[in-house]
C-alpha cells in the first residue's frame, strides 16, 4: 500500500454481522459461551497430557499442540468480535487487520500440518509397531513440531506481505467478520493477480499436500487393519484413529467451505456462519471428540477429578 493510501485508510469496518444488529446481545452471549468452552476444554486436554504419565506419548504430545493451536486460532478472532459487540462498532485498525490475518492464516496452516503429522503417528503405530518407538522418538517429535510452526507461518508471511502492498482507494468495508486475505482481495482496487497466483501455488503445498498425505496414511492404515484377523483387534486399531478422522473431517470440511466459497449466491449471513464454524465451533468440538472416543483421556480425567475430590 502506498503512503498516501495508508494515511487515508486507518481502519476497516466489518459487514459480516450488519444484518444481525438486532441480535447483537444474543450473539455476544453465544460467542462468549462458545469461546469460554473452547478455552476450558482445550486447556483440560493440555493439563491432562502434562499431569498423567500414561499420556506422555507422541500421540498426546501432538494432541496437546492441537489444543494449543485451537486456543490460538479462536483467540485471534473471537475477542475482537466480542469487543466490537460491546462497542457496537465493528471496526479494526489497518495494522490490527494485517496482524489478525497473519496469525489466523499461520495457525490454520500449522493445524493442517499438525493433523498430517498426527496421521503419520497413527500410521507408525499401526503399520510399523515394532519400529514405532524409533520412528516417533522424542527428538523426531520436537523437530516435527518446529517444522509445523515454520510451515504455517512462512505461508502466512507470504500472503500478508503481499496483502500489505494492496491499495484500497478508501474502501474500508470488509464483507466478513474478521480480517483474512480473501476478503481483503475483494475490496482492493489494485491488481491482485500476484496475490491470487501466490494463493493458488501455496494452496497446493500448504493445503492440498497435507490433506493428500493424510489420505495416503489412512489408506495404509486401513489396509493394515483389514489384515488383522480378530474383530477385537480391528476395533481396537480403528478406535485409535476414529477421533483423528473426525477432527480432520471437521477441520478440512469447514476450512474448504471457508476458503472455497462460490462467487454466485454469496451471502454475508452464510459467510459469517461458515467462518464461525471454522474459527469458533471447530476448536470447541475437537477436545470433545477426543474425550468421547478416547479411553485414555477419559480415564485420566476421572483420575484427576477423583484426586481433586479427595483434596
Amino acid at each position: 500500500m502506498n503512503a498516501q493510501n495508508q494515511t487515508q485508510l486507518t481502519e476497516f469496518l466489518f459487514l459480516g454481522f450488519s444484518n444481525l444488529l438486532s441480535y447483537e446481545a444474543h450473539l455476544f452471549l453465544v460467542l462468549l459461551a462458545a469461546y469460554l468452552a473452547t478455552l476450558m476444554s482445550n486447556f483440560m486436554i493440555i493439563i491432562l497430557s502434562l499431569l498423567d504419565s500414561r499420556l506422555h506419548t507422541p500421540m498426546y504430545f501432538f494432541l496437546s499442540q492441537l489444543s494449543c493451536l485451537d486456543i490460538c486460532l479462536s483467540s485471534v478472532v473471537v475477542p475482537k468480535i466480542l469487543v466490537n459487540f460491546l462497542r457496537q462498532q465493528h471496526t479494526i485498525s489497518y495494522d490490527q487487520c494485517l496482524a489478525q490475518a497473519f496469525f489466523l492464516i499461520g495457525f490454520a496452516g500449522c493445524e493442517l500440518a499438525l493433523l498430517a503429522i498426527m496421521a503419520y503417528d497413527r500410521y507408525a503405530a499401526i503399520c510399523q509397531p515394532l519400529h514405532y518407538a524409533h520412528l516417533m522418538r522424542g527428538k523426531v517429535c520436537i523437530n516435527l513440531s518446529v517444522a509445523i510452526w515454520l510451515w504455517g507461518f512462512l505461508h502466512s508471511a507470504i500472503h500478508v506481505t503481499l496483502a500489505s502492498r494492496l491499495d484500497f482507494c478508501g474502501n474500508r468495508n470488509i464483507p466478513h467478520i474478521f480480517c483474512d486475505v480473501p476478503p481483503l482481495l475483494k475490496i482492493a482496487c489494485s491488481d491482485t493477480w500476484v496475490n491470487e497466483l501466490a494463493n493458488h501455488i501455496t494452496s497446493l503445498f500448504v493445503g492440498l499436500s497435507p490433506f493428500l498425505f493424510i489420505i495416503l496414511s489412512y489408506i495404509y492404515i486401513l489396509a493394515s487393519i483389514l489384515r488383522i484377523r480378530s474383530n477385537t483387534g480391528r476395533r481396537k486399531a480403528f478406535s485409535t484413529c476414529a477421533s483423528h478422522i473426525s477432527v480432520v473431517t471437521l477441520f478440512v470440511g469447514n476450512g474448504s467451505m471457508n476458503y472455497n466459497q462460490p462467487s454466485a449466491g454469496y451471502s454475508l449471513e452464510v459467510d459469517a456462519l461458515i467462518s464461525t464454524m471454522f474459527c469458533i465451533v471447530t476448536p470447541m468440538l475437537n477436545p470433545l471428540i477426543y474425550t468421547l472416543h478416547n479411553r485414555e483421556v477419559k480415564e485420566a480425567l476421572r483420575k484427576i477429578l477423583s484426586c481433586w475430590k479427595r483434596a
